[in-house]
């Protein structure tokens, strides 16, 4: 596995993409499409139409680096819609996942969600 040490998000392009792409096609695909910016330390996955390989585009702190996986057998799961308009955004964990060839089948929120402070009227009292 890819690893880092701090918070990254991955963002999964939304439509199949033609993997003969190299550093600056994969570049040009994630600032203008995606909306992204590829020297963010992010991690950018793309599959090609057949689902069989993938390629990760990252900038490690000094230079960009592609990953890429080819399966022999089977399929990665889709991670697009039919429509394809916006990019998903997946956790490590879930990167971790799709490149073994799990099928992302739902996800399930394990952290409730961060509450907000209530401010006490100052008539108030605990």
């Amino acid at each position: 596995m890819i690893g880092s040490t701090r918070t990254i998000q991955v963002w999964a392009y939304p439509t199949p993409v033609d993997l003969r792409k190299g550093y600056n096609g994969l570049f040009s695909l994630v600032a203008n499409k995606l909306g992204q910016e590829p020297l963010s330390g992010d991690y950018f996955l793309f599959v090609n139409r057949a689902r069989n390989r993938v390629k990760v585009l990252l900038w490690d702190g000094t230079g960009l680096c592609i990953y890429m996986k080819r399966l022999e057998r089977g399929r990665f799961a889709r991670l697009w819609s039919r429509n394809g308009t916006t990019g998903l955004v997946l956790t490590p964990s879930e990167l971790a996942l799709f490149l073994e060839g799990c099928q992302l089948i739902e996800r399930r929120r394990l952290s409730p969600p961060q509450y907000g402070y209530k401010q006490l009227a100052s008539g108030d009292r605990l």
